[in-house]
């Protein structure tokens, strides 16, 4: 499928393997961190991490031999999600505000310190785009099911 949304979702999985992603993107390498952190079963965690790697999105390294334990590790490809989790995470306080809760993570500058928000931009010119005046058309990868999908929005 010439999708590059499906490309990512085939990639990631599901929930689960989002916030094991999540809390290695955060900083956490290890099993039972992981486990504490999502509330994952054993077998529902070991599983996620195989597809993971598998799909290039972490690696593990072992740092205990005897027994043998292991690390888990974002890759340059598993950080390239973090995008993503941003944009889930920014969705989600925008939804949470509606109750006037607090976000639970806020993006910022390590420079200055400052909040930092996913927007859209112009590539040309880095001018901010208002979501009204977003167009979606097909691209130069577009397959004829995209093409399709994009034509049916039309009718």
């Amino acid at each position: 499928m010439a999708c590059s949304i499906a490309t990512v979702l085939d990639a990631v999985g599901d929930r689960w393997a989002m916030l094991v992603l999540r809390d290695l993107v955060l900083g956490l390498r290890r099993y039972d961190d992981l486990r504490r952190s999502t509330g994952i079963t054993n077998a529902t965690l070991a599983d996620r991490l195989k597809q993971l790697e598998q799909n290039g999105l972490i690696e593990r390294s072992l740092y205990q031999s005897a027994p043998e334990r292991y690390e888990y590790l974002p890759t340059a490809k598993g950080l390239d999600v973090a995008l993503v989790l941003q944009a889930l995470a920014q969705v989600g306080d925008k939804w949470r505000a509606q109750e006037s809760d607090e976000p639970p993570l806020c993006f910022v500058s390590a420079q200055t310190g400052g909040r930092v928000r996913l927007g859209l931009v112009d590539e040309r010119n880095g001018a901010p785009v208002p979501h009204q005046d977003l167009r979606v058309e097909a691209g130069p990868g577009a397959d004829d099911l995209m093409r399709w999908r994009l034509a049916r929005r039309m009718e």
